[in-house]
């Protein structure tokens, strides 16, 4: 890298640390105290729908900082993962990871939806439930999974980012940039 990028590395990094710290707060905490303070199953799944629905926009924006930056990063480092060994391996890691990571967000927001609305008090959305009838106790299950799958695959990017941060060291690009020209030139075996 050949200047600061600590705008774009930020909103990278800070970006993440809510994404990661958010799901992880939301599995333990959040859904923690709605299983506490929920007399039954209905009120337990509205308690952490209120949270979660409140946590929605953050998140949205925590997940786009975290894009920008990481598009950005990209940009400024495409030397790096063309000319340095082992970094172009490390960011597909982190672009599959990502991917995942949105993957089960998504999937986790959409179970939660399923089980909001099958758990409301109000008619309009008992009203929509029974056209479309959710197995709640299906859902449940595989969302009490997948808001797991989140903080894991989100902390999981957070090493990757450590990978990427030595990875930049001077000595690790020199030897870098010298194993991947030795690997591509024959005589220098």
């Amino acid at each position: 890298m050949s200047g600061r990028n600590t705008v774009i590395r930020s909103l990278h990094d800070l970006g993440l640390a809510a994404w990661f710290g958010g799901s992880l707060m939301g599995a333990v905490g959040l859904n923690g105290a709605a299983r506490q303070e929920g007399a039954t199953e209905s009120a337990r799944a509205r308690i952490a729908s209120a949270g979660w629905t409140k946590w929605v926009p953050v998140s949205a924006a925590a997940i786009g900082a975290h894009l920008y930056g990481g598009g950005g990063l990209l940009a400024v480092n495409a030397h790096r993962v063309t000319h340095q060994k082992g970094v172009a391996a490390s960011t597909a890691a982190k672009t599959a990871l990502t991917a995942a990571a949105l993957a089960a967000t998504a999937y986790a927001r959409i179970l939660g939806k399923k089980i909001d609305l099958a758990s409301s008090d109000d008619p309009r959305d008992a009203e929509k439930a029974a056209r479309h009838p959710v197995d709640t106790d299906g859902a449940r299950r595989q969302l009490a999974c997948v808001q797991w799958v989140v903080p894991a695959l989100t902390g999981s990017l957070v090493v990757l980012d450590a990978l990427h941060g030595e990875q930049q060291r001077p000595l690790e690009q020199l030897h870098g940039m010298w194993e991947r020209a030795r690997s591509a030139t024959p005589l220098m075996h």
